[in-house]
């Protein structure tokens, strides 16, 4: 029976990092930064972002990078969510401007993108800066006793 692509790529090498090792309580704070860094508003951001993140607090990189590597389309669904709500939170006119209206802009010139969305931009970091702490608390809380639990299933009895 094939293993599902979920289960080959995400689940085996966590569990395969917890039994080398790796305290369930490490891999739960590795997972939910992977998880809410990834999806920070500014893309082509997220893998430096997790590295430090990873470097800066001892996590494993391996962990955290994965995460942010299946989040991707995540980060593109919610930016303009982030959009939206950095122009509520900063009561400023609605711009409109689409997913795919910023990866073509993007691809003619990604300076002027800079640019043309710098604000836009800044108000959905501020708003990530609210909500990441909370999201990463509730998935730490979460993961954790689930990854001690494997753990325990892992571990010859």
């Amino acid at each position: 029976m094939k293993d599902g692509f979920l289960k080959r790529r995400l689940v085996r090498p966590v569990l395969s990092l917890l039994k080398q090792g790796v305290t369930p309580e490490k891999m739960a704070l590795s997972l939910a930064l992977g998880l809410v860094l990834g999806i920070f508003p500014v893309l082509g951001s997220t893998t430096v972002l997790c590295a430090i993140a990873a470097v800066v607090l001892r996590l494993n990189l391996p962990a955290i990078q994965i995460v942010n590597y299946f989040v991707y389309p995540i980060q593109i669904i919610l930016l303009i969510p982030f959009f939206r709500l950095g122009e509520i939170a900063f009561q400023t006119p609605h711009f409109p401007v689409s997913a795919a209206e910023i990866y073509a802009l993007a691809h003619v010139s990604l300076w002027n993108t800079v640019l043309l969305l710098w604000t836009t931009t800044w108000h959905a970091v501020v708003v990530w800066v609210l909500l990441a702490p909370a999201v990463a608390g509730i998935f730490y809380a979460i993961l954790t006793p689930l990854l001690r639990r494997a753990l325990r299933r892992q571990s010859p009895a």
